[in-house]
């Protein structure tokens, strides 16, 4: 969905400081710190130096034993012990000064600016947690029983570890996380107990996140901070406690650490930690290469036309309007995944619009342009050459958001150029955003306005695609950006090729007032969804006013557009509807082509006139089936397809005439 946070690279902090920090170790501090649990009053800083015989250290200094890396351990556990044993003695919620054991020293994380400082817990300041400037965090306290409950489990079982590690024929403990799942890790004691201690004091610290007493969004602030910080501790993450890298490097006699290093050095001349071997990949060429052809172009989009591949085609063609902050060819990736492909196999004539990156010369352009002249433009045009009045629509993403309001404004005119509309993955009420609502605030909106929005008199900016990418991969830290930390620096390995993060990391910038108009209006004021509460090209938006058949499509692990949110449009269009359910995430769950014969979705069986209100009265009712769901929609398009007839010979029309062969121009420009 549209992203609407600062970026954590670039913002704050220089791109490469993130990349580059690379660590040999991970100083572990014993002592304590003094907090405050009275929301609003200022935090005691008061600790006392770090030791000099760190477990860190001792660690080390063991090798393999299994009493040394004891030893140090119960050094760190029994600072801990204090701290909380203080902790416990007085009340966390009534303003008396307590003790909380702080975590190691953790990578330097980038700054959000217009962010909450999330580094005060219980209006304490954690020590080295990144700094989220811009807001004011209510009073968040955890309930002195809770507290006291955890500080006891947690001794315990810190206790139970340490006792194990201390015994001289110690089994190596059990790890459950993919981190640690190599022999490397379990067949060292000392690794693995560190690594085991890590794992403890992170699902603690998650824990008493669990327990704040907090406004519901605060919280989950403050648990995506401790998220991020949690993951950039990892024992994995650190050359000196990583026993991978350490044999990689043996075995490779030294290669790795060159390989390494040369790694880390394109990525922070690039801005950004590699996902995938991008050499392996042109657009046009391995993607994006379903044959057609550019047929408009305007300063906003190109709108392509692609060759039909049937004998017959259905008379009414298909457009689709994919997402302004990414590359179009998601929808096209390569010919066994592409959906653009699947919808010509299937029978039907389909156009799509071909977002340009915006650069400083359409820094100025509005909401109202991308409506206008992008998406209504499109369907104009489409109608144009097609020969059709009606012609049927589909929006991915923000794409969808964008179309729903072009057909909106097109209704205000008593227009009804769309026969039907397809919503995959996109939100018309944003009343539950996921995971992004922790990036939105007053604070932030104003900010971006005043920065990249043209507010004031100020020259308007640009909303840079890397600032997308890169708070997209930090929505899951260990999978897309530790993971590659590793592998790539501390390894010295080149990244798999793999299409989908390669278009993932071909991201759009967009212009700033469009940006923050979208930013404010739906995301923070949710005014999309209130009849005449907005205009948009001098009309007033009035979705009600929709009443085409509309197919909408939700991912049950969508973590951007929860299903139930993009369930949450139902209410708001008037046309028969169908709603489908896919499994897997906001974009796997789209992308997942019959072929592979992976996955299920779930929809209601028979010719059903009216949804349920409720998404999870829909759910109960509804029906499993195995595999794509993609057969399910271009058998409920083809309704509106009206009838087959033979294609035309060429694309384009003497209007509107050939420009260039797909997939044109616009989308080969990168940032």
């Amino acid at each position: 969905m549209f992203l609407t946070s600062s970026s954590y690279i670039g913002q704050g902090v220089t791109r490469s400081r993130a990349i580059a920090h690379v660590r040999m170790n991970l100083p572990l501090n014993p002592s304590a710190r003094t907090y405050r649990s009275k929301a609003g009053m200022a935090a005691s800083h008061s600790s006392a130096s770090p030791s000099t015989d760190s477990p860190k250290e001792k660690t080390q200094q063991a090798g393999t034993s299994g009493a040394a890396p004891a030893a140090g351990m119960q050094q760190l556990f029994n600072a801990w012990m204090n701290a909380w044993r203080s902790l416990g003695a007085a009340p966390g919620a009534n303003g008396t000064p307590f003790a909380v054991p702080p975590m190691p020293s953790m990578p330097q994380m980038p700054s959000f600016p217009g962010m909450p400082d999330f580094s005060k817990l219980a209006a304490g300041t954690m020590p080295s947690m990144p700094s989220f400037a811009g807001l004011n965090i209510p009073s968040a306290a955890i309930p002195s029983e809770r507290l006291q409950k955890l500080q006891a489990d947690y001794s315990r079982e810190a206790m139970e570890l340490l006792q194990q590690a201390a015994t001289s024929t110690s089994k190596a403990p059990e790890l459950k996380d993919r981190r640690f799942s190599s022999d490397a890790w379990s067949s060292t004691p000392a690794y693995a107990f560190t690594a085991a201690w890590y794992l403890l004091n992170a699902r603690y610290l998650q824990e008493m996140v669990d327990a704040l007493e907090a406004d519901p969004k605060v919280r989950e602030r403050i648990r995506f901070a401790v998220q991020q910080w949690t993951a950039a501790a990892s024992p994995s993450n650190f050359f000196a406690l990583n026993p991978e890298a350490q044999k990689t490097l043996l075995e490779s006699q030294g290669e790795s650490l060159r390989q390494g290093v040369m790694n880390l050095l394109n990525d922070m001349q690039r801005g950004k930690i590699s996902q995938t071997d991008e050499s392996r990949f042109v657009v046009g060429e391995n993607l994006a290469n379903t044959e057609g052809s550019v047929v408009f172009e305007n300063e906003l989009m190109q709108l392509i036309q692609y060759k039909p591949r049937t004998a017959t085609v259905r008379e009414r063609p298909l457009l689709i309007v994919p997402p302004c902050i990414n590359k179009f060819y998601i929808l096209d990736l390569q010919p066994e995944n592409s959906l653009v492909a699947h919808a010509l196999d299937s029978g039907h004539q389909v156009f799509l619009i071909s977002w340009r990156n915006a650069d400083a010369s359409i820094a100025h352009k509005t909401w109202d342009d991308y409506i206008g002249e992008g998406v209504l433009t499109a369907i104009g045009t489409v109608s144009q050459i097609s020969g059709r009045e009606q012609i049927n629509t589909l929006g991915f993403c923000v794409g969808g958001t964008m179309l729903a309001a072009a057909l909106a404004v097109a209704a205000a005119r008593g227009e009804h150029p769309a026969a039907s509309m397809t919503l995959l993955t996109a939100m018309l009420d944003f009343s539950d955003t996921g995971v992004l609502d922790v990036f939105v605030d007053e604070a932030h909106v104003q900010m971006r306005e005043q920065t990249i929005g043209g507010k004031n008199g100020a020259p308007p900016g640009l909303m840079r695609g890397i600032e997308f990418a890169n708070t997209f991969s930090f929505l899951r830290p260990n999978d897309l950006v530790w993971n590659y930390v590793v592998d790539n620096y501390l390894k010295g390995r080149t990244p798999v090729p793999f299409d989908l993060l390669y278009w993932n990391s071909d991201s759009t910038s967009l212009p700033g007032p469009m940006y923050v108009w979208y930013l404010r209006n739906t995301y923070h004021e949710n005014r999309l969804r209130e009849p005449g509460a907005l205009t948009t090209c001098g009309e007033p938006i009035d979705l009600s006013k929709i009443d085409v058949p509309t197919f909408i499509y939700g991912s049950r692990d969508d973590h951007i557009v929860p299903w139930q949110t993009a369930y949450a449009s139902v209410p708001l269009l008037s046309g028969p509807m169908k709603f489908v359910l896919g499994a897997s995430g906001h974009i796997a769950g789209v992308i997942n082509p019959p072929a592979k014969k992976k996955r299920n979705y779930w929809t209601l069986e028979g010719d059903v006139k009216t949804l349920p209100e409720s998404p999870d009265e829909w759910f109960d009712a509804a029906t499993e089936v195995p595999g794509s769901w993609w057969p399910e929609w271009t058998t409920w398009l083809d309704q509106y397809g009206g009838k087959k007839v033979k294609p035309r010979a060429s694309l384009g029309s003497a209007e509107f005439p050939v420009i260039e062969p797909a997939p044109g121009r616009y989308v080969r420009q990168r940032e």
